[in-house]
């Protein structure tokens, strides 16, 4: 089916990929990831416009990603009877969204993206905030298909090494990402006690 789906992405790619991005979305078996980066590969090669299969991807993700959230609104029950690996999958994405909020979302989009659907339903049976969830999985698809675009550009010729990298590169994105996060906390720190210390040296 794969293979099928692929011979396909030269005539019909830009609605190829709107149309896959929105069925992974509603948890539909649709490899979305790797025909974007097919798709990437195609734009390297000249078959496809950049602009034009980013945009679909955006489209499709989003009509997608909303329609999931206002399903979860009444899902509740549905989730809650979920077993084995979509239960524990509903119970990650409960855990995170309580943890996290619209971190999390912004993260399921596209470090744990197997995550994503069941995130958005999770979400949407919580009551989450519809434009705090919007924004943040807007900005959480855009890291997605920069990433899976842009492997397919650079390794077009080799597209199973490139679904292969895609797992390093995303780590690697999160590393840095932490590292950033901590180096910002820790100037905050230092800048906070310094701000304290001649306060603290008029009550001695």
């Amino acid at each position: 089916m794969t293979e099928t789906i692929l011979a396909l992405l030269p005539q019909w790619g830009p609605w190829l990929i709107a149309l896959a991005t929105l069925a992974s979305c509603l948890l539909l078996p649709v490899p979305s990831s790797l025909l974007l980066i097919a798709a990437g590969a195609f734009v390297g090669s000249g078959d496809l416009t950049l602009m034009t299969v980013a945009l679909a991807a955006l489209a499709g993700f989003l009509i997608g990603d909303q329609a999931a959230f206002f399903l979860g609104r009444g899902a509740q029950d549905w989730l809650s009877r979920r077993q084995g690996r979509s239960g524990a999958m509903v119970g990650r994405a409960r855990g995170m969204l309580a943890a996290r909020g619209g971190t999390a979302v912004f993260l399921s989009r596209w470090l744990f993206s197997p995550l994503g659907p069941w995130m958005t339903l999770a979400a949407g049976a919580a009551g989450f905030p519809h434009p705090n969830f919007t924004l943040a999985s807007t900005l959480g698809a855009m890291i997605w298909v920069a990433i899976y675009l842009g492997l397919g550009m650079v390794f077009g010729g080799n597209i199973a090494a490139a679904a292969d990298l895609a797992g390093s590169v995303l780590g690697l994105v999160a590393a840095t990402a932490i590292m950033l996060g901590l180096g910002l906390w820790l100037n905050r720190r230092i800048r906070e006690r310094r701000g304290q210390q001649p306060g603290d040296r008029d009550q001695r």
